[in-house]
């Protein structure tokens, strides 16, 4: 008996397109829900490591203010989507590790001059993935160098 990889079962039959609700506004004008099911709690990234105190005491609140913002006024200069083709090398790796290398953007909420949570938006969901407390995902570039 042969066994069927586990990732031809996720990939949708090719005659099937996907439904959208007609209720749904546009997600940017929507404020933003937290998805935690993909959260990677390993690798350099992984939540594994976070401090509660810094957690409770920066990144929850954090995450409570842009909970009152809609996405058109979070995402912007500090807060943006990045390609993965732009992300580190190793950052594209982690992707594939964990199956998400399927995945074309990704977003970066800025919590401090480097805190940073990386995760996916589905609409109004962000489907958060990493903790990256000093600016490794995507390295900043510095200007006029």
């Amino acid at each position: 008996m042969v066994k069927k990889n586990a990732r031809s079962r996720l990939t949708p039959h090719p005659s099937k397109t996907p439904r959208v609700d007609p209720t749904i506004k546009n997600p940017m004008d929507q404020k933003p829900v937290w998805h935690i099911g993909a959260l990677d709690v390993d690798g350099p990234w992984g939540w594994d490591v976070i401090q509660r105190d810094l957690f409770f005491d920066e990144v929850l609140p954090k995450m409570r203010n842009f909970e009152s913002m809609f996405w058109k006024d979070i995402l912007g200069r500090n807060n943006h989507e990045v390609s993965v083709s732009e992300i580190s090398t190793v950052a594209q790796k982690r992707l594939a590790r964990i199956d998400l290398d399927d995945t074309e953007q990704l977003v970066s909420l800025r919590l401090t001059g480097k805190q940073r949570i990386w995760g996916i938006r589905v609409y109004n969901i962000l489907r958060i993935l990493w903790w990256d407390p000093n600016h490794q995902v995507y390295p900043s570039r510095l200007r006029h160098t």
